[in-house]
């Protein structure tokens, strides 16, 4: 596996990062609650860390190929985002300190249902990780699938602690535009989930 085709490919994840979408809302939303926004970050790169092993074990593709387990999958994953988007709008963060490990730990969870849970994300590394690794390469392909998942979650960490406290350090102290941009993230994840169920149901 070369380093130009490591770094074409964390070209092309890099652009998608920076799009804003589910992971964009999650993280604002999280920002502007509990003392750090590292477990809600984590729990982003811990759900593209089991959709990394579920596509190097070869299971991505059985999903891929099954039209009843893909639907399966988005339905799901689009009532968990319209469900942690309605919660949002419906009680917006604020910015303040004290907040309990419980706490972290349930903001842990939402995001690894966030990007784990979310099956454009595995559909993207179905389509991408393949084209960027070599079958006559010396490594295995499970392997080069896990160095691009590992490129891709370090970009995702990085990108996304800069945007959570970025979020928390501009509306710290600025209650009513906190309020706002956390329903106006809520709103984003009620509108991506129903995006994605309206997306599989018959018409």
């Amino acid at each position: 596996m070369s380093l130009s085709s490591v770094l074409a490919f964390w070209t092309v994840a890099l652009l998608l990062i920076v799009v804003p979408g589910a992971d964009w809302a999650f993280t604002i939303s999280a920002g502007l609650n509990g003392r750090s926004v590292i477990p809600a970050v984590s729990g982003l790169v811990a759900g593209y860390a089991a959709v990394t092993l579920v596509v190097a074990a070869g299971v991505g593709v059985l999903v891929a190929g099954s039209p009843a387990l893909l639907t399966a999958l988005t339905l799901v994953g689009g009532l968990y985002l319209m469900w942690h988007g309605v919660t949002t709008f419906a009680r917006p963060s604020m910015p303040h300190a004290g907040e309990s490990a419980g706490t972290d730990w349930r903001t842990f969870r939402r995001g690894v249902g966030v990007s784990g849970l979310n099956p454009k994300g595995l559909l993207i590394f179905l389509a991408l990780l393949p084209q960027f690794t070599d079958p006559r390469g010396a490594w295995p392909i499970a392997g080069q699938i896990g160095v691009l998942g590992l490129a891709f979650m370090i970009t995702c960490g990085v990108f996304y602690l800069g945007l959570g406290t970025l979020t928390r350090t501009t509306l710290h102290t600025r209650p009513a535009a906190a309020r706002l941009a956390s329903r106006l993230s809520g709103a984003a994840m009620v509108a991506i989930g129903a995006w994605l169920v309206l997306d599989r149901l018959p018409i």
